[in-house]
């Protein structure tokens, strides 16, 4: 049905900021595994293939490079050159600064470029006690194995991150993996002249067994094992100094200032990475807040539909027996170009079991033969109304005027009736408090995957829901395809409302607000059709989920309202927003971090999420199947689901969100009918002949699928 409103388009550019947001999330998640080895991974040095050249192994630790070869150089005696590799570590960095100081030594730190980033304060602490700062690399990666690409950012990204934490620029360079100069053998050496060719000083280290008096430059890492070593080192008396590699040579310091704009460039990485581990944390809690809450969904509908079926079938004493209800019922049947399936719904709601019918057919504005169709329906029972096209609400407000019984049943167009539906979904009005009734919506048009995909929602989401929301006591919708009212709840809620584009969830809302109680009557079965094609699923969707934050937004003050419509506000309200508003807004950043842990961090563990989560859907799946006496067989699409109609229905509810926080209006998009509701088509009697009188109900299966 389409609304005679003003409306506007539906936004479009955010969907380029959902990409420009996942292209962020992208780009973080690859520069963190890049850091940590796992995108480009350069772990660990591999065996040497071959020594390095014979004139750079004389034992010197120190090698520079140049047009003739190489030349090398040691400290002299009685001169230690303390270095230190990694970090700049938060416990154990400050802890060898204050050893340095008390025995008035220096020392050369050769940091990681992401630690320098993370602690410039450190870095500017090591600077101003004297001390002498090198390249570890940015990441600890063997740039003998590395990449290319990754062997110039490990270097280059160190000197920004330098630059933006101390303003400095070093040549001095340690590879990581390498102690005493002979270990540069196999892939490092052509590594280490790729950085000499870069102005780099490659630093190395004595072997242990060289005596400390003799003149070394020292290896320590900034732990508690470095610690000790140095400590036990500087107490040795036979030592004249310790110093930096530059006061070993006697020459001038490798630090040089940078310019104001490479110290911008590197304020720029630093707040990156800051804001890209901030991101990733978030993104963690996130995936485990998401995981945990989908979980506990499928806990809670498994929990509260066994707690649904105990009450059906389990009579409580002091439970007052209710009379049947054999009352007349009212049909509304609102219809916009509804001519596929208009005489097969008509011709279920006159094969009812329940004795007293009035049908009403509002005809809104069809452009197609609905009207005509229904009218050729001989039965004094049935009415058709032709009104000009207003809405579905209008339609039903227009009906509801012309309803002669107090019992008020609306039924989609292209809804299929069991026989006793009827009868059946009226019963629980005979409680006074009752003021509207849901019944139990099935898929009809389910042989091909979509409809699968879609008959598992009916059945897994939208029924499970509805039992966990009866025993709750706040059911948020009555279904447009099946629903009871009585007649004079729906007057005193003003009727029908256009204010949102989901009436029927506005309306049940209105009801609870209004003092009444809305149920569940699961064995009120009727067969509806699905969208047939992913567009009319969109469009279907994208006006449900509209309207459902329509409907919520208006009726957002019963959160705070005391009583029944208090207790619905804060249930309800509290469970669409966090199951159905926020998990479908964080998935697309999960289902990007999943993608990530699959491709680069650990497939077996990733899989074993995926599985384990898979087989909690599965189970829940099946006993929703088996409460609704479905056929187990379908249970094969479901992994399926994940990977297609999972990702639709969340960037529905994005662009929905979005249409919302946009204040945009959206108009009805009708969808286009096949008269599938059905799967074997109800044999109706011809339309040109008078339907034959039932005088006893059709069988049951008659109307249902084997």
């Amino acid at each position: 049905m389409s609304r005679h409103a003003d409306v506007r388009r539906p936004p479009r550019g955010h969907w380029l900021v959902l990409l420009l947001v996942l292209l962020v999330v992208a780009v973080t998640l690859l520069f963190e595994g890049w850091t940590t080895h796992q995108v480009d991974a350069a772990r660990a040095k591999p065996p040497c293939t071959q020594p390095i050249p014979r004139e750079a192994d004389d034992g010197k630790p120190l090698l520079r490079f140049g047009p003739t070869g190489v030349a090398t150089a040691a400290m002299p005696p009685g001169t230690v050159a303390l270095t230190f590799d990694g970090g700049p570590d938060p416990v154990w960095t400050p802890r060898l600064l204050d050893l340095l100081r008390r025995h008035h030594a220096r020392a050369t730190f050769f940091v990681y470029g992401k630690d320098a980033a993370r602690h410039p304060k450190l870095m500017r602490r090591i600077l101003r006690e004297g001390h002498e700062i090198g390249s570890y690399t940015y990441s600890g990666g063997d740039l003998g194995v590395a990449s290319p690409l990754r062997a110039r950012l490990e270097l280059s990204l160190t000197q920004s991150a330098l630059a933006g934490a101390a303003g400095i620029h070093t040549t001095l360079l340690r590879l990581p993996h390498t102690t005493a100069a002979d270990t540069l053998c196999g892939a490092q050496w052509p590594a280490a002249q790729r950085a000499a060719a870069q102005g780099y000083l490659v630093v190395a280290s004595d072997h242990k067994a060289r005596k400390p008096w003799r003149g070394v430059v020292t290896q320590h890492s900034q732990t508690d094992l470095g610690y000790h070593e140095a400590k036990d080192l500087l107490q040795d008396r036979r030592v004249k100094r310790f110093t930096t590699v530059s006061g070993g040579l006697e020459r001038p310091s490798f630090l040089d200032e940078v310019t104001v704009a490479q110290e911008l460039k590197g304020e720029g990485l630093i707040w990156s990475q800051r804001l890209g581990h901030a991101f990733l944390t978030v993104m963690v809690w996130t995936l485990t807040l998401t995981g945990a809450l989908g979980v506990l969904r499928m806990l809670l509908f498994a929990m509260f539909a066994r707690i649904h079926v105990r009450r059906l079938h389990r009579y409580r004493p002091g439970t007052p027996r209710l009379r049947e209800v054999r009352d007349p019922v009212t049909v509304l049947v609102p219809a916009y170009n509804e001519e596929a399936g208009i005489a097969s719904t008509v011709y279920s709601l006159l094969a009812s079991t329940h004795p007293h019918v009035q049908i009403i057919v509002i005809d809104d504005g069809s452009s197609d033969a609905t009207a005509d169709i229904a009218e050729d329906i001989d039965d004094p029972r049935v009415t058709v109304i032709r009104q000009p096209n207003g809405g579905k609400p209008s339609a039903l407000n227009t009906g509801l005027a012309h309803a002669r019984h107090d019992i008020v049943v609306m039924v989609d167009a292209d809804t299929i009736f069991e026989p006793e539906a009827l009868a059946r979904l009226v019963q629980p009005l005979a409680h006074p408090a009752v003021g509207a009734v849901s019944g139990n919506t099935k898929v009809g048009n389910r042989r091909r995957l979509l409809g699968k995909w879609q008959h598992l929602e009916y059945v897994l989401g939208f029924n499970l829901d509805r039992r966990m929301f009866e025993v709750l006591e706040c059911m948020p919708t009555v279904p447009g395809a099946i629903g009871a009212f009585r007649r004079d709840a729906l007057m005193g809620v003003g009727g029908v409302s256009d204010e949102t584009l989901a009436e029927d969830t506005d309306l049940t809302m209105a009801l609870w607000r209004a003092g009444w109680r809305v149920v569940y009557e699961e064995s009120a079965v009727a067969w509806t059709e699905v969208p047939s094609t992913v567009r009319q699923l969109w469009h279907q969707r994208y006006r449900w989920c509209y309207g459902t934050l329509q409907s919520m937004w208006k009726h957002r003050h019963a959160v705070t309202e005391v009583g029944p419509a208090g207790r619905f506000g804060r249930r309800v309200l509290l469970y669409v927003t966090l199951f159905q508003i926020v998990l479908p807004l964080c998935a697309p950043v999960v289902d990007m971090f999943a993608l990530f842990g699959a491709l680069f961090r650990d497939p077996v563990e990733a899989a074993l999420v995926w599985f384990a989560f898979l087989a909690v859907q599965l189970v829940t799946a099946a006993y929703a199947l088996r409460l609704d006496r479905e056929r187990l067989r379908v249970l094969w699409v479901l992994p399926l689901q994940q990977f297609v109609y999972r990702q639709l229905m969340y960037l529905v509810v994005i662009h929905s969100v979005t249409t919302a926080l946009l204040g945009t209006r959206l108009k009805w998009h009708s969808m286009q009918r096949t008269g599938t509701a059905d799967p074997y088509l109800l044999q109706a009697p011809p339309a040109h002949r008078p339907a034959e009188p039932l005088d006893e109900p059709p069988p049951r299966g008659s109307l249902s699928p084997k």
